[in-house]
């Protein structure tokens, strides 16, 4: 057999076959990293790793939520940084999550802290929580106030000399009312009845104020001659301005102003009006308040004088607050009692101006429809 004497042949078919060798194994160590180096799928909230393959070197993936350059050959857990990123290593490494920014939070009302109740034994005050409404106004100078609730009286007061009134009703449940107030003079007349419809919730008390009660008023003649004079008088705050309108063909005006008792008096020459059948009402002004019209009073322009030497009877049935007239105010006092058993007091009136069976149903409000005033 042939020999290779020349040396620098053999040492480059050694090296040649050491490369071969070496390649090899190279190779099956690749694949066997290959293998070994696949994992299952990670996920974390916005991005997922399939089939992930540890490597050393740069490379480039992304992905829609994120993007990866230059990932670092780092395989056991801990922190790779840069100026720009920060890297999480090792695929079961949660060792230090990063906190995303917190919301803004929302402020909502809170209810408020039940009053706490004293130390034994200490000084210390509690507070008591009302559910109530207080109403405040002019009326007419030391004279009666009265207040009701839903159709009865529940309070009455007397107006300052100066006509200021305040009146507090306490211990109320939360719910809708109807409050009514209204003022006497001293001759006993009734002014008209101011209703305010009132919503009270519980634990509050609401406030009625700047109330203003019209004038009463009254004439010294029930007929009165064309051309004499009717004297038009009555009560209201003190101090106040008036306004007289006169119904005729056409409405007059005419203006007076109350004494410091709250007395006023006005004579009416009557030529300007015609025959028949006349009403004449009054409204008080005092600095910015108005108060409305009050009740009218009522007269005949005639061929004679005729005194009302006593207060024209009201039409009694349907009327039962006594301002002659039907309105509101009395439909709701009846409203009150609608299928309700009914107070011995307002039996009374029931009896006399309603429909006369101890109750209050459909047959009374056809009445009160009947005899209605406005």
């Amino acid at each position: 057999m042939p020999t290779n004497d020349n040396p620098r042949i053999a040492t480059n078919s050694f090296l040649m076959a050491a490369r071969i060798f070496l390649f090899a194994a190279v190779g099956l160590f690749c694949t066997g990293i290959n293998e070994t180096a696949l994992a299952e799928d990670y996920t974390s909230p916005s991005f997922i790793i399939r089939a992930p393959v540890v490597s050393e070197g740069g490379s480039y993936s992304s992905s829609t939520s994120f993007q990866l350059q230059n990932s670092l050959g780092q395989v056991i857990t801990g922190i790779n940084s840069g100026l720009s990123f920060q890297q999480l290593a090792g695929f079961w490494y949660w060792g230090w999550p990063v906190p995303g920014a917190s919301p803004t939070p929302t402020p909502t009302p809170s209810p408020s802290p039940p009053v706490p109740a004293p130390a034994p034994g200490g000084g210390g005050t509690v507070s008591v929580i009302t559910t109530g409404v207080n109403f405040s106004g002019r009326a007419y100078p030391s004279n009666k106030v009265v207040i009701l609730k839903d159709g009865q009286i529940v309070a009455t007061t007397v107006a300052g000399p100066d006509s200021n009134f305040n009146v507090s009703l306490t211990g109320l449940s939360g719910g809708n009312y109807n409050f009514s107030v209204y003022g006497e003079d001293s001759q006993g007349r009734h002014s008209a009845f101011l209703t305010f419809p009132v919503l009270i919730t519980s634990g509050a008390t609401v406030t009625v104020s700047g109330i203003f009660i019209a004038p009463t008023i009254g004439v010294d003649k029930l007929e009165v001659r064309k051309g004499d004079d009717i004297a038009i008088f009555g009560q209201t705050a003190a101090d106040a301005n008036i306004t007289l309108q006169v119904n005729s063909e056409e409405p007059f005006f005419a203006k007076a102003k109350s004494d410091k008792n709250g007395i006023y008096l006005y004579n009416f020459d009557t030529s300007v009006l015609v025959l028949g059948q006349h009403l004449a009402k009054a409204k008080s002004a005092f600095e910015e308040a108005t108060s409305p019209y009050g009740s009218a009073a009522g007269f005949k322009v005639g061929t004679k004088n005729v005194s009302a030497s006593a207060p024209a009877a009201c039409a009694v049935k349907a009327d039962l607050n006594n301002d002659c007239r039907v309105n509101l105010v009395d439909f709701s006092i009846a409203a009150f009692w609608y299928k309700r058993t009914i107070s011995a007091e307002f039996k009374v009136k029931e009896s006399e101006r309603l429909n006369g069976d101890g109750k209050v149903d459909l047959t009374d409000f056809s009445i009160m429809a009947y005899y209605w005033t406005g």
